[in-house]
């Protein structure tokens, strides 16, 4: 072997020890923003959708179907938003799917409380005025929510943020005009709604408690930075415009 060849059977060497390793494993849920994973988030999302609407129309309770159908639509929704005008910001996390201990906790109690007061109390569990009453104020929180994300495009974002970057613009438009912090009110009242369909007096007034809370503590921040941002411009905004949610 001459010299030429066997220094370019080094060179072909080193190229091929720097190709991407192959592995056997499927990879997936290991929490990175890859094809697989979010090709298996939105495949789960639209099996429970899809069996929470089978069950909706043929099964007993069907304002437990009803939920199962709205819950993934509610994180599909959020992923689209983000990926339509936040692309750069994009990740798994943007399904809020993973959005922390409380948040599954709160979702956990919900199904528990109708399991036991539908096999204790099964009469409490008819679709009656305020299973419908619930299911309006999930719609509408659902609708304020979504409108709100595609009204305010870049300038929405899952997490408060500390600076102000170039192109954030103060959004007053649209669904801006009629309240302050849409996306919040639509997330209160379908968190709300959600436990009116399914007759869940107990989670109900937990719920109420807590988002009052979360939502509080969370304004009071954002507007606080807010006004750093954009001054009298906020202020005035702020002055004329209530966010229509209980107590906040």
């Amino acid at each position: 072997m001459n010299q030429d060849e066997s220094g370019r059977l080094r060179v072909e060497r080193v190229l091929h020890d720097r190709r991407p390793k192959r592995s056997d494993r499927i990879e997936i849920f290991d929490g990175r923003h890859t094809a697989q994973n979010i090709s298996a988030y939105g495949f789960l999302l639209g099996l429970v959708c899809g069996g929470g609407l089978l069950y909706s129309f043929y099964g007993q309770i069907p304002q437990l179907g009803i939920f199962l159908v709205a819950l993934p639509i509610f994180h599909f929704l959020e992923y689209v938003a983000t990926a339509l005008f936040n692309a750069e910001k994009l990740s798994l996390d943007s399904y809020l799917i993973n959005h922390g201990r409380q948040y599954h906790a709160a979702h956990t109690a919900a199904l528990v409380e109708f399991i036991i007061e539908y096999y204790f109390f099964p009469n409490w569990k008819q679709f009656g005025y305020l299973s419908y009453f619930g299911l309006f104020l999930l719609v509408i929180g659902q609708g304020c929510r979504t409108i709100a994300m595609f009204s305010a495009k870049h300038n929405f974002s899952h997490h408060i943020v500390d600076h102000k970057e170039n192109d954030h613009v103060l959004v007053t438009h649209g669904i801006y005009k009629i309240m302050r912090h849409p996306s919040y009110f639509g997330f209160f009242w379908w968190a709300l709604g959600a436990q009116l369909l399914l007759g869940n007096p107990i989670c109900f007034i937990g719920f109420i408690f807590v988002l009052q809370r979360f939502f509080s503590e969370r304004i009071t921040y954002e507007e606080y930075t807010l006004e750093r941002f954009f001054g009298q411009e906020w202020r005035d905004y702020k002055s004329k415009t209530p966010t229509l949610m209980l107590f906040v």
